[in-house]
């Protein structure tokens, strides 16, 4: 009788290792190792010769393979069509995470309810009752008599089902208490899960099904089990936002069928999310009053912009060691073009208190932020205020140059339907034709930024 093969693998990178160790040698993670163990032999392997379910595999040229059987359908969201890159592609498996009360399942709920009318869909839920599943149903006024609902958490009688009931879309709430029988550990464990992702996105591409995952997060934000459960999956999306406010956004950290880093923005409501048609109205909401340290930037977010306010506060530190907070930037950034700021622009604040926010709850990864950044921050050390019609955007560089950004046309023309009457951008990003009502200024040095100012 063949053994089981025992391997460890670290749930933050999905590195194996033949024995187990307090640090992964990879991500230099400590504790994050786990005990993996494989199944004796794969449930109804003959039927999955492929990863991608393909049971007859033939060497075919590219230009050869029809594009004609991915049709895609909408998901009745136009801000969720536009994180999967137009619309849901059967056969796709989808991850979609998030912190817990976000509305991973209010939103999916939401979809499949509008689905069901024109399609078979059916939602597995592992973790609340059917009767939880109706309440919330009833609560939301959803329209639920097409909706297929199914209580079960075992992956082979799931996968089952499915192939009679022959749905077109498949909801698995969640994958983190999914089982196999052939996997000896408990549900949730590194080895259940990755082997239940793995036979679920096989199932889903052999029938052209489109297989959406809820996947939990771990207290650092990450999705948790092994990093292997977002490499065999085609869509990795997060659905974001704090408990306090009412609005989330939804972020691709990966996909398969279109851009990465596209953004969808919704409202929750008594009666489930609503999408945001015009995101940067809800993120320049500024009070009448013009105050130090407060400017405009435009954000390129997948394949729109969105302007976003941002704050700064500096403040004479009592400390012998100032603060540096950011909020929604990266700190090591913001340390970086203090230096810059220091060197290149004359300004010291070695002695201050750095405090910076994004409005609105939003992460901020570009380098587009380093010019709105540095004159916020020189608004708030000098208390003098920025004019409320300005718009800025530009990186910045270690020897103070400002380099242009992508899609600066785009960004300019963004800022002047919104109202704004400057701008503050880099040289090469000015536009080639006049904007009426709008004057932008290129520059080419932070100095020269700082003079404008």
């Amino acid at each position: 009788m063949a053994k089981n093969k025992t391997a460890f693998v670290c749930t933050d990178c999905g590195s194996e290792y033949s024995r187990w160790m307090g640090q992964c040698n990879d991500c230099k993670a400590w504790n994050t190792i786990s005990e993996f163990r494989q199944a004796k032999a794969p449930v109804r392997a003959g039927n999955f010769s492929g990863f991608a379910g393909a049971t007859q595999a033939q060497v075919q040229t590219l230009d050869t393979i029809d594009l004609a059987d991915l049709p895609r359908f909408s998901s009745g969201f136009l801000e969720f069509d536009r994180v999967l890159g137009g619309g849901i592609v059967p056969g796709s498996a989808i991850l979609i995470g998030g912190e817990p009360g976000a509305g991973k399942s209010t939103l999916l709920l939401q979809t499949m309810c509008a689905l069901s009318h024109s399609m078979s869909a059916l939602y597995i839920t592992g973790e609340e009752s059917l009767q939880q599943v109706a309440m919330r149903a009833n609560r939301l006024g959803l329209k639920a008599d097409s909706l297929k609902l199914l209580s079960e958490t075992s992956v082979e009688n799931i996968c089952h089902i499915a192939e009679k009931e022959k749905p077109k879309i498949i909801v698995i709430d969640s994958i983190q208490v999914m089982h196999m029988a052939d996997i000896q550990s408990a549900p949730g464990s590194v080895s259940q899960v990755r082997e239940a992702a793995a036979y679920l996105t096989r199932f889903a591409k052999q029938h052209h099904v489109a297989m959406i995952l809820v996947g939990h997060v771990t207290k650092d934000g990450s999705l948790a089990g092994p990093k292997v459960l977002e490499h065999c999956i085609d869509c990795s999306i997060m659905l974001e936002g704090s408990t306090d406010s009412r609005y989330r956004t939804l972020r691709g950290n990966k996909n398969r069928f279109g851009a990465v880093n596209e953004l969808g923005v919704f409202a929750m409501t008594g009666t489930g999310l609503k999408e945001v048609k015009n995101p940067s109205a809800i993120f320049l909401s500024r009070s009448e009053e013009q105050t130090a340290g407060s400017v405009v930037m435009v954000l390129w977010e997948g394949t729109r912009p969105l302007l976003v306010e941002i704050q700064a506060l500096v403040d004479h530190s009592p400390l012998g060691n100032p603060r540096r907070v950011a909020v929604g930037a990266e700190q090591n950034r913001l340390s970086m073009l203090l230096a810059i700021l220091h060197r290149h622009g004359g300004l010291q604040m070695n002695d201050q208190d750095v405090f910076v926010n994004v409005v609105g709850g939003v992460k901020v990864t570009e380098t587009s932020i380093d010019l709105a950044l540095i004159l916020a921050l020189v608004s708030s050390f000098r208390d003098n205020a920025l004019p409320h019609d300005l718009v800025v955007f530009g990186e910045v560089g270690l020897s103070g140059e400002i380099r242009p950004v992508p899609s600066g046309q785009e960004r300019i023309y963004e800022a002047a339907k919104h109202g704004f009457k400057r701008a503050i951008v880099p040289f090469n990003n000015l536009p080639k034709q006049k904007i009426d009502g709008m004057e932008v200024i290129g520059v080419k040095k932070l100095s020269d930024a700082l003079d404008v100012i």
